[in-house]
């Protein structure tokens, strides 16, 4: 395989009809148009591993989660590290997935420390908040303690970052807009199978629950708030 072919981006895309869609409502392209380091969190979702070693576009994102982690961490923000738990057997699992497949599922996040779990190219710094979800979604009640841990910090803004963009990603951008929170994905910071499938969700997201933004002009409000 050649190095170009091992890590790639997708063609993210939102159409611009549902720019101007949100520009007739709410008179702005975006909705959130500042950020306050503090009161905001980058989210990591299962860049494990299991998920980023043969998906070329998991491994693409790398740079951009990492560059992402340091400005908010430079800037007083909270980077967050979400890993998939193993866990219970569940009926209901074996019956959609198979026997042999939901148990991979059920195991996907590894076992041991959990900064020996993620993925060999990121840094976990002491203040970084480190948890493990039992779920698709960070955010969903009882399955995760990232929604507590965040709102002991102040946190009204969440970075939706991570693998796979359409599932735990997606599950956890809804439900965290759900809880009232101010949600951004970005769009080249989060990683699936297929562009079709990306972007897909990033429609969905934009649409409905919050922004949908690219790594460089994420780091520009922040860094625009530092210079502020």
């Amino acid at each position: 395989m050649s190095p170009a072919a091992e890590e790639k981006l997708h063609a993210w895309r939102i159409e611009a009809r549902e720019y101007a869609r949100h520009e007739a409502r709410r008179g702005r392209r975006f909705a959130f148009t500042r950020l306050v380091p503090a009161r905001t969190a980058l989210v990591v979702i299962d860049m494990v591993p299991f998920f980023v070693a043969d998906n070329p576009y998991c491994r693409g994102i790398v740079p951009n989660i990492s560059r992402l982690a340091q400005t908010l961490r430079a800037a007083g923000g909270t980077v967050a590290w979400v890993l998939p738990a193993v866990t219970e057997q569940n009926a209901a699992a074996e019956e959609f997935f198979g026997p042999e497949v939901a148990e991979v599922f059920r195991t996907s996040g590894g076992t041991g420390p959990l900064t020996d779990r993620l993925w060999r190219d990121f840094t976990v710094h002491d203040d970084d908040v480190l948890v493990e979800k039992s779920a698709s979604s960070a955010f969903f009640p009882g399955r995760c303690a990232l929604p507590e841990l965040l709102e002991r910090r102040g946190i009204d803004t969440v970075l939706i970052t991570g693998t796979v963009t359409n599932v735990c990603c997606e599950s956890s951008a809804r439900d965290a807009s759900t809880l009232g929170l101010r949600v951004i994905m970005i769009a080249d910071a989060n990683a699936a199978r297929r562009d079709e499938d990306h972007n897909a969700t990033l429609y969905t997201i934009y649409r409905t629950f919050g922004d949908v933004r690219p790594t460089s002009e994420v780091t520009a409000m922040l860094e625009e708030h530092e210079t502020a």
